[in-house]
């Protein structure tokens, strides 16, 4: 790849604020900062935003919560009747979610907030009843997930991965940490699937998009 495509700083930077956040979002970024949980960027939930409301997302899966920043974002893409079912490990990054969303004006009922493995979650959710299923954590079970959002997304739905460049690491082929090599492992995946139409956009830490067949 010609180095004439690649990005400076300074367009980096202007990308990543070019749409800003609200209040409620800036709050819950500021929460995930303090708590050590993961905290999304604006361009990320720029991009979380406009891909719900390219396909108009009723039903959304999310796993990771944290304390609410993407599910905030696709809040604000979504169906005014969407609903949201978030999983995570973490009670109090997701009581912290509750609270955002409250502040947001979200309707509690659009909210399904769920704590456990979101691996053995996915197992009960129903078959191509999800318009978006975004990854946000437990990436040693990246790899596990492709088959899961196989199964569990709509025709036209969309996989969406965060953090898929893990802070450069991925793009390190000497880096062989166990998140680089699944999430590597994973994003192999999903190019090489029949099902999977694919792109990266190199916004926050990477977002990889893959449109279900």
């Amino acid at each position: 790849m010609s180095e004439e495509f690649l990005l400076d700083k300074r367009s980096i930077a202007f990308a990543e604020d070019f749409v800003p956040g609200t209040e409620p979002m800036d709050e819950a970024h500021k929460a995930a900062v303090l708590a050590g949980a993961p905290a999304s960027s604006g361009g990320v939930n720029a991009v979380l935003t406009m891909l719900a409301k390219l396909i108009n997302a009723r039903t959304v899966v999310e796993v990771g919560t944290s304390t609410g920043c993407t599910g905030l974002a696709l809040f604000q893409g979504m169906d005014p009747a969407g609903v949201l079912t978030s999983i995570d490990t973490e009670t109090d990054w997701q009581n912290t979610a509750k609270t955002a969303f409250r502040a947001a004006g979200i309707a509690s009922q659009r909210s399904r907030l769920i704590n456990g493995r979101a691996l053995d979650i996915c197992n009960n959710l129903r078959a191509g009843a999800y318009d978006i299923m975004l990854l946000n954590d437990e990436k040693l079970d990246y790899l596990d997930f492709v088959p899961q959002a196989e199964r569990l997304l709509r025709p036209g739905g969309m996989l969406v991965i965060n953090d898929a460049l893990w802070q450069g690491k991925v793009a390190d082929p000497n880096d062989d940490s166990d998140e680089s090599v699944i999430i590597r492992e994973a994003l192999d995946a999903i190019r090489e699937s029949e099902v999977f139409t694919c792109a990266m956009l190199p916004v926050g830490h990477g977002v990889a998009v893959g449109v279900h067949a």
